[in-house]
């Protein structure tokens, strides 16, 4: 087997997406697996040993450019592929291995994609969790729903860099001996799976009473919120407060997570991260619902309310008040948290 996967475009999707990769590798341990995914994944994939070259995607995310889809395709179709699995649903997701001639393409049955697959699994909703669908697609469609399960599913687990984990320490001055908790308050979805600032501030008083340093993750977008947090501390206390977010890259991300002794998250790609690098987690769960993408370890707390309205799935509350986060109680999370550290 040699096989081009059309990765996913969100961080999250791509950890669990090593999952496929894993099992591609244990029933075909001599296979080759090159991943085409947008640049921003390129970190996490470089970081799964079952990858043996991941491409850039050059088209925009979003971006149809059937003539530069057509042009990628001729260049990738002199490598020979056997196989292409596509773990996205649309359409132009499958127009590559189409182009490229693909003999086996593999997915689910998504937008239009009738003759663009050979291999077109008919209904996703078989299986309940994501990491499920991407593990079905190893296996055969007469046999997937016999073999594939959450719990027989791989984890995913990322590669740890100390020599760059001790680099990025020394570069931001964290250089105490207390143990670490990592908050990560945003989320790329939208402001339904945010927990409020002042409830992450709050726990994050909590930890640092414990003895803990806390560090604060997240994109150039959340460093806002990520200061709104700090901002809510004593004087003392924001001395054990560090602000990352913006000032790694993707990759310091994920060597300095794998340094915390539990991450505190909202359901985000660096939630999932956090699973995959061995971390304890409190996974926090707005409008969204562990009942689809949980962090795949078994060294985890899940926290949310239950009201009636969730999860609805939206990025912004349909209902303008946000409830399923704004009724989540810090102490809720505090309790989880205490369950870790003790």
């Amino acid at each position: 087997m040699k096989a081009l996967i059309i990765g996913p475009s969100w961080v999250g999707d791509m950890v669990m997406s090593q999952s496929l990769y894993t099992t591609l590798k244990q029933t075909h341990p001599h296979a080759q697996l090159d991943v085409l995914a947008p640049a921003w994944c390129k970190p996490i994939l470089e970081r799964m040993p079952e990858i043996d070259h991941a491409i850039e995607m050059p088209i925009g995310h979003g971006q149809f450019n059937l003539k530069g889809r057509w042009q990628l395709a001729r260049s990738l179709s002199k490598q020979g592929y056997t196989h292409a699995f596509i773990l996205p649903n649309s359409a132009k997701s499958a127009l590559i291995p189409f182009f490229a001639r693909i003999q086996q393409r593999i997915g689910w049955k998504g937008e239009m994609r009738y003759g663009l697959l050979t291999d077109l699994r008919p209904d996703k909703r078989v299986f309940q969790y994501m990491v499920e669908r991407y593990v079905a697609l190893a296996h055969s469609q007469a046999n997937m729903l016999n073999d594939v399960a959450l719990n027989t599913c791989p984890r995913p687990q990322l590669l740890v860099d100390s020599s760059n984990q001790q680099a990025a320490r020394q570069r931001l001055n964290l250089c105490s001996d207390r143990p670490v908790i990592g908050l990560c308050p945003g989320a790329e979805f939208g402001p339904a799976k945010r927990w409020p600032d002042r409830y992450y501030a709050q726990v994050a008083k909590h930890a640092i009473s414990k003895g803990f340093d806390i560090w604060l993750f997240g994109s150039a977008k959340d460093r806002e919120v990520c200061e709104l947090i700090r901002s809510q501390l004593s004087i003392d206390d924001a001395k054990q407060c560090f602000n990352l977010a913006g000032d790694t890259s993707l990759i310091e991300a994920v060597d300095l997570l794998a340094a915390c002794h539990t991450v505190i998250s909202n359901d985000s790609g660096l939630m999932h991260v956090s699973a995959a690098v061995g971390c304890n987690i409190v996974a926090i769960y707005g409008s969204s619902s562990p009942q689809y993408t949980p962090p795949l370890t078994d060294k985890l707390k899940m926290v949310h309310t239950n009201i009636e309205c969730r999860p609805c799935f939206k990025r912004e509350c349909p209902l303008s008040h946000l409830d399923c986060l704004n009724k989540l109680m810090p102490e809720s999370v505090i309790n989880a948290l205490d369950e870790f550290i003790g």
